[in-house]
């Protein structure tokens, strides 16, 4: 069995030492009676993400360990305790060159992806001065302080994060649900607020009905119960429900014969449960609400069926679950119509956070609305200055041009004298022996004798 088919039980590195059932009883089935075709040996599965934020370097990590015979003749011997106390960290030392270069190169990978990722972030808030080395801290899956090469304290903390955050994951989940109702049931009584009596009374009318619509669902069997099982055995795998084994069972849903039921297994069987309660085209069936149930019924068979806690179900934890009275008589199964989601206490503490932030929204809306002014402002006294300044330039351009080509008059001559020269104006002609002088270059003639006397 490989590691990368336990990264869907979001154990991954947490049970390893799980690895070492690999001769299990064999099981005969004549899956010619199986409704549906079965999975195809050797056909590569695909895992379904682990939802870390360092999902890929985990699986680069495993996939990498895996191709080491020592270290993985190692991991089939070891338990569960010697994994998570460091002891099997300790066996990188071992491992070959090759496996070390190539750790050592995934690691230099995700601690640059992490610091783009730091800078990216402290870039759009606009903080010059990042601290990267202060900020890698808070990424809890490997050792920041040592960049460049990936040594056991790596491995131990990669465990221990990993295993930290699914346990976690479940717990998140169910936070981010409750958040889901209260916000539905905040933005209903919002809407209710803006309508007149009569409206107001249709629209609670109309809630009471399908709230009312929703509950009335077939009964739903316990989830994990010798029932719950049956109809699956009979509606799903369509096999006579009077031949049910639980050998059989096992092994028709342990899909990737990995000889585990997995979560997400497991969550496949609860799929004709959550069928009788929720449609994805009845308006009153919520299919958020029908992935929390799913998860609820998992989480239920995990606590009753998980002996020793490690997120996957063997074969012999599951016989030993159809063996319980629980497996016979289980009790009824409250569907989470049938449950308080929250107090109202809780949504109005809720409420109260929601106006908090909308106030702080507010703020910082009327903040970059302010911004936004002044920069408007800026912009327009920048271009009355800027049409000032071209005015300018204009007039300067102007007055070179005329001064380079002097206007003329009417006549063709120039309305000023250009500096260094004269103008020379015409003289108008006068009758001889006028007072005026002649003009230059005249020659005057001798005017007449008065006394010269004719024949």
């Amino acid at each position: 069995m490989k590691w990368r088919s336990l990264l869907p039980q979001r154990c991954i590195l947490l049970i390893p030492c799980l690895l070492m059932a690999l001769e299990a009883v064999p099981i005969d089935i004549d899956k010619t009676k199986v409704k549906g075709e079965g999975h195809v040996e050797g056909e590569k599965i695909e895992n379904p993400d682990t939802g870390l934020y360092y999902d890929e370097y985990l699986r680069q990590v495993i996939d990498v360990l895996e191709t080491d015979k020592h270290f993985r003749e190692k991991l089939q011997t070891a338990d569960i305790e010697e994994i998570k106390s460091g002891k099997l960290s300790r066996e990188l030392d071992l491992v070959s060159h090759h496996v070390r270069t190539r750790l050592d190169e995934l690691k230099r990978q995700e601690v640059a992806r992490l610091r783009m990722l730091i800078k990216a972030k402290m870039d759009s808030v606009q903080d010059t001065g990042i601290d990267h080395q202060a900020l890698l801290k808070q990424f809890e899956h490997l050792n920041h302080q040592n960049p460049d090469t990936f040594e056991p304290k790596d491995l131990d903390m990669l465990i221990k994060a990993a295993t930290s955050d699914l346990e976690n994951y479940d717990k998140t989940r169910h936070e981010e649900f409750k958040k889901y109702e209260m916000m539905k049931e905040h933005e209903r009584r919002e809407y209710l607020k803006t309508l007149d009596e009569e409206k107001r009374q249709r629209e609670e009318s109309k809630f009471e009905e399908m709230k009312k619509k929703h509950g009335d669902h077939p009964k739903v069997h316990h989830p994990g119960s010798k029932d719950q099982l049956k109809e699956v055995w009979e509606e799903a795998d369509g096999l006579d429900p009077n031949e049910f084994d639980p050998k059989t069972f096992f092994k028709l849903h342990d899909v990737n014969n990995d000889r585990f039921l997995d979560e997400q297994e497991l969550e496949a069987l609860f799929t004709k449960e959550l069928e009788k309660v929720y449609d994805p085209k009845n308006e009153e069936d919520d299919m958020v609400e029908m992935e929390e149930e799913r998860l609820r019924m998992r989480e239920h068979v995990m606590n009753e069926v998980d002996i020793n806690k490690d997120r996957l179900v063997t074969l012999e934890e599951f016989l030993r679950a159809t063996e319980k009275k629980e497996f016979l008589e289980p009790d009824s199964w409250e569907t989470l119509d049938q449950q308080q989601l929250f107090t109202e206490d809780e949504l109005k503490e809720f409420e109260s956070h929601i106006s908090q932030q909308e106030d702080e929204l507010r703020k910082k809306a009327e903040e970059l609305q302010k911004q936004k002014e002044e920069l408007q402002r800026q912009h327009d006294q920048l271009q009355a200055q800027k049409q000032e300044l071209q005015q300018v330039v204009k007039q300067m351009e102007q007055k070179k041009l005329q001064q380079a080509n002097p206007p003329a008059g009417p006549a063709g001559e120039l309305k000023f004298q250009p500096p260094g020269e004269h103008k020379i104006e015409e003289v108008p002609k006068h009758p001889a022996g006028g007072d005026q002088p002649l003009p230059p270059g005249h020659i005057q003639e001798p005017a007449a004798r008065t006394d010269q006397v004719h024949p």
